[in-house]
């Protein structure tokens, strides 16, 4: 039995961002590609809506500080959802912030061009996941006890 093209494989947060996320800017809606035709006759932008779920799209820009190369540690999450989501952390930094997801799915791709390609993920999210002290409050220790 193969697995389809597209399938969404359920991950833990932890399993997949060991040192945490941190989210640059806000979330914003993820709208369908508008042309200059739509845009002159005043034609609202429409947001996209997954196939699967049947939820709007959102979308975030994100920085994974476990990434060793430098031009794939940012990129877009994807979140799920019929109200646009709310980061539960504060700033850390004007526009950054810790962030922790909930409902994480990764879809497998393939990315780059030519000879340079290399395996990727499409990451969904449902939302944030309510942190008392944040992942700045996990110690070493800690980290180090769940990884044993």
């Amino acid at each position: 039995m193969a697995i389809s093209r597209g399938h969404r494989f359920p991950i833990e947060f932890d399993d997949a961002f060991p040192q945490g996320l941190v989210m640059v800017g806000e979330i914003s809606p993820d709208n369908e590609y508008q042309s200059r035709e739509d845009r002159a006759a005043g034609r609202p932008a429409r947001q996209r809506v997954d196939e699967v779920t049947g939820k709007r799209q959102w979308k975030a820009t994100v920085t994974d500080p476990s990434e060793p190369n430098a031009k794939r540690a940012s990129f877009e999450i994807m979140f799920l959802a019929d109200v646009q989501p709310v980061p539960t952390t504060s700033e850390v930094l004007p526009g950054m912030r810790p962030v922790e997801l909930e409902g994480l799915t990764a879809e497998p791709r393939v990315a780059g061009n030519g000879e340079f390609k290399y395996q990727s993920f499409v990451f969904r999210a449902t939302g944030f996941k309510a942190v008392n002290s944040g992942r700045a409050g996990k110690t070493t220790a800690e980290q180090s006890a769940k990884a044993a």
